[in-house]
């Protein structure tokens, strides 16, 4: 038996053109989407020193970085353990959180928040209206804060190392949801076995 598994991946091998030399080795074909969190380890992520973001990050939230599989694991296309695998990462085109707050604070009745992010029209109708009666300006400073409003571009801010980045999560009908029991009918069974 241990001879027909040997075979079969010396075969296996021959095939895929990696020299798989014992039976401990497994060959993948796309290690960069086949490997499971757990197989394969990115450590030497290149990240963009002014954006704290993954290198190369593409408008659709992605970024090639090298990683290693496990040990044990060879990738196809190299024949050795380390592959390219697309990371998740914020795509940036340049506009600070910092500055968008500092405007919005003392800049926001003039509308020079809304011009930096690249919203003209509301920009000028708060630069028309005095920051619409200093309400939109107290609202703009709100929503900047708080990261509701972004770039125009659909970027995320560039944000200081150690600052207050924010992350939407959002509830659709893929969410699981914890079953949990109703404090009324608990507190109902408990009194009757009580009596």
């Amino acid at each position: 038996m241990k001879f027909v598994i040997h075979y079969f991946v010396v075969l296996v091998s021959l095939v895929s053109g990696c020299d798989v030399t014992d039976d401990s080795q497994v060959v993948v074909e796309d290690c960069g989407t086949q490997l499971h969190p757990g197989q394969f380890l990115c450590t030497q992520l290149d990240v963009d020193p002014q954006t704290q973001q993954p290198a190369n990050c593409s408008r659709e939230g992605k970024s090639r970085q090298r990683c290693t599989s496990a040990p044990g694991i060879l990738c196809k296309p190299s024949c050795n353990s380390t592959f390219v695998k697309e990371v998740d990462c914020s795509w940036t085109n340049g506009y600070s959180f910092d500055t968008a707050l500092l405007l919005s604070v003392f800049l926001g009745m003039f509308g020079i928040d809304r011009f930096y992010l690249g919203y003209p029209a509301v920009g000028f109708l708060k630069f028309s209206t005095l920051g619409f009666f200093f309400i939109g300006h107290l609202v703009d400073v709100i929503l900047i804060a708080t990261q509701t409003l972004g770039p125009a571009d659909n970027s995320s801010y560039i944000i200081s190392y150690f600052g207050p980045v924010l992350s939407k999560v959002s509830v659709g009908e893929e969410t699981y949801r914890k079953v949990q029991s109703d404090w009324y009918t608990d507190k109902h069974l408990w009194i009757n076995s009580v009596q």
